[in-house]
């Protein structure tokens, strides 16, 4: 007996490092999904390198660590991983899924049709499979094939949006108008709230050049969604083929004013300012493009003849030069450099141009060369076209075979049409998304906190959080190691636990952070920096509690909670920020965030209150109007709410216009 109580407890032994060890590596895959869902892709391929190395025979770790991959572009390292996954288990829709998208970016076209031949085969019923199915035939221009897909798609989804506008596109490239016209038509009925609806339709027009129809689609789609800079391209287009160079140019100038580094709208309005005679704001569009790209050849030529026209012939010469070295052969030039040679007073050089040039057309006439190429006859030119005799055609994009792609294992922002949703919570950090326009906002009181250097960097206030650099990963890692040593030593330092939960929550370690702001809150109970902090984290960890109960229903109005009996987590989270109020009252995104929250909680009463609160206190806040906007919506006041949305509109969220259109036609 005794030596069966002592074999028992050597196993418990040797068992309890490993039931740990279980406990752990859960755990750290658990946070690497948060981080993969919080977009922050560079940290959650740390954690399942963590995970792979414990336990490497999981599929799981594999495929998460692949899909971050794939949204760093990292298809050749993501398809490795996806190749260890189905190794692991090769019975999961996803792995092939993901796989397929991978080799699909890498042009390996016939190898993705075959994976997502695999991940239909384990879920016939998922459109995405079949739309990727067809968008690998798309992409292989087997147009017949690609059709074949899309009308099998559309027998058991025939609600089904994206289906209609695939379809069409392929209408179109097999020179089936009445398909590509009625399928757009479909399209838009399945979905007349949806921006691309209208795009792809003004896409048929533009194909069979019903321009008139085609600026109409694009002022529906633009409409809907304002923010959008190349709408206004594509109408500007439009317009310029209908002779309305003044239309055209107003939306060149909305599309950069939307988006200032816009590559084809400064081109293209380049070549219109020209047209019109405005040479030198011209010449700062030409200058912008080669800033971007330098080797632009026809963007350099452009330029080369407006410094020319506005007497800098010096400048005109050095970008012929230019132009002529890579276009050795290109006649035109050498009469614009003869001419501007002249015009410098260097005959010899002249001479020798215009030399060539009789030299040319010579042995033009004895068939000894063959003639330069001559540009199209159309008025636009893709993006990719290298005919520097198209220097003087307006600039389209590329066709573009991804866009045809999709995946539900994204992010929260991912769609172009953008779901009308509520703008999210505003935390403390030290990073924000310096692709957003809105300005980062102000707040003395952190100010002060940064003033006295309680925190290693500048805290700020934003609700446009952004993903870790690899090397900020690190940084924090190592506060982390470095804080832990102070903390041992220091046990009563209210500031490092709370800069140590930050540095938790950059890290994506939710439930350290809390443990570390309870830890603070012994310490200094009445700071309000605490109290902020905590809710948020302790909201954004329930959300990531929450993730497996996401689904991709992106459309409409964003999704409301079904019942009013709340999580005891969400009455934590208020218990919270009603102290922050409480401690501040002037505090704006306080009462932002607990309106936000009573709107989880469907008290739209409530949160009307506080948003209004916040508004008072400062008067510009674009993002209380745009929620407080959706919460009248939501109780029925369609007057108050499209007020409100239109105000959050006028303040720069273009978003709020989506929303308008939307419930203006009634739809919930």
């Amino acid at each position: 007996m005794m030596r069966r109580r002592a074999i028992i407890l050597c196993l418990l032994f040797v068992l309890l490092p490993v039931a740990r060890a279980q406990l752990n590596t859960e755990r750290i895959m658990e946070i690497g999904r948060n981080a993969l869902y919080f977009e922050d892709y560079v940290l959650s391929i740390q954690y399942f390198n963590k995970v792979v190395e414990a336990k490497p025979y999981l599929h799981e770790p594999y495929f998460f660590r692949g899909l971050a991959k794939f949204y760093l572009d990292d298809y050749k390292g993501a398809e490795q991983d996806l190749d260890r996954a189905i190794e692991k288990n090769p019975y999961v829709s996803r792995s092939y899924q993901l796989r397929g998208m991978c080799r699909a970016k890498n042009d390996s076209v016939d190898a993705a049709a075959k994976d997502f031949l695999m991940a239909i085969k384990y879920d016939p019923q998922n459109p995405i499979l079949w739309q990727n199915l067809a968008a690998t035939a798309y992409q292989g221009e087997r147009w017949g094939r690609a059709a074949e897909v899309v009308d099998s798609l559309l027998l058991f989804a025939p609600r089904y949006t994206t289906a209609y506008l695939m379809r069409a596109q392929i209408a179109l490239k097999l020179g089936d108008s009445i398909t590509a016209f009625r399928m757009a038509d479909e399209a838009v009925k399945t979905d007349a709230y949806s921006c691309d609806v209208y795009e792809v339709r003004a896409m048929v027009n533009a194909e069979y050049e019903h321009y008139a129809a085609a600026e109409e689609n694009l002022t529906a789609s633009i409409n809907l969604l304002p923010g959008r800079a190349s709408s206004y391209v594509n109408r500007a287009l439009m317009r310029y083929h209908q002779n309305n160079l003044r239309g055209a140019m107003d939306d060149y100038n909305m599309a950069l004013y939307v988006e200032p580094a816009d590559f084809i709208g400064h081109y293209n309005r380049g070549l219109l300012r020209m047209q019109l005679g405005d040479d030198n704001r011209a010449i700062e569009d030409f200058d912008f493009v080669l800033g971007v790209a330098p080797d632009n050849t026809m963007a350099r030529f452009n330029r080369g003849l407006l410094r020319e026209q506005t007497g800098d012939v010096a400048g005109a010469i050095d970008d012929y030069n230019r132009v002529l070295a890579d276009y050795p052969n290109f006649e035109y030039g050498y009469r614009c450099r003869a001419a501007a040679r002249r015009k410098a007073g260097d005959a010899k050089g002249a001479a020798a141009d215009e030399a060539w040039l009789l030299e040319r057309m010579t042995a033009s006439r004895t068939g000894q060369v063959d003639k330069n190429s001559s540009g199209s006859e159309d008025k636009t030119r893709k993006r990719s076209d290298r005919n520097v005799s198209n220097y003087n055609k307006m600039m389209i994009a590329d066709e573009d075979y991804g866009e045809n792609y999709a995946t539900e294992y994204r992010g929260k922002v991912q769609n172009r049409n953008i779901p009308v949703e509520p703008e999210p919570m505003y935390v403390l950090t030290y990073y924000k998304n310096e692709q957003e326009l809105r300005a980062t906002p102000f707040y003395k009181p952190i100010e002060d906190i940064n003033s006295q250097k309680l925190f290693p960097y500048n805290a700020i206030i934003t609700n446009c959080e952004r993903a870790l650099a690899a090397h900020e990963v690190d940084r924090h890692f190592s506060n982390i190691n470095n804080i832990s040593k102070n903390i041992s030593e220091n046990p009563d330092n209210f500031y490092y636990r709370l800069s140590r939960a930050l540095d938790y929550y950059l890290v994506q370690d939710l439930a350290l952070a809390i443990d570390d702001l309870d830890a603070a809150f012994m310490l200094n109970g009445d700071m309000w920096v605490l109290y902020f902090t905590r809710a948020f984290v302790r909201y954004k960890l329930l959300e990531s509690e929450q993730l497996s109960m996401m689904n991709n229903k992106n459309s409409g109005v964003g999704v409301r909670r079904e019942t009013a009996v709340p999580n005891m987590n969400y009455m934590l989270i208020k218990a919270d920020l009603d102290k922050v109020v409480e401690l501040m009252p002037d505090f704006a995104y306080g009462f932002f965030n607990r309106a936000n929250l009573l709107m989880e909680l469907n008290d739209f009463k409530g949160a009307v209150v506080d948003y209004s609160t916040a508004i008072e206190i400062d008067s510009r806040f674009a993002e209380a109007y745009f929620n407080r906007g959706l919460a009248y919506l939501y109780m029925g006041n369609t007057e108050l709410g499209v007020a409100d949305l239109s105000k959050a509109g006028e303040l720069g969220l273009y978003s709020a216009y989506n929303a308008i259109k939307r419930y203006k036609n009634g739809e919930e």
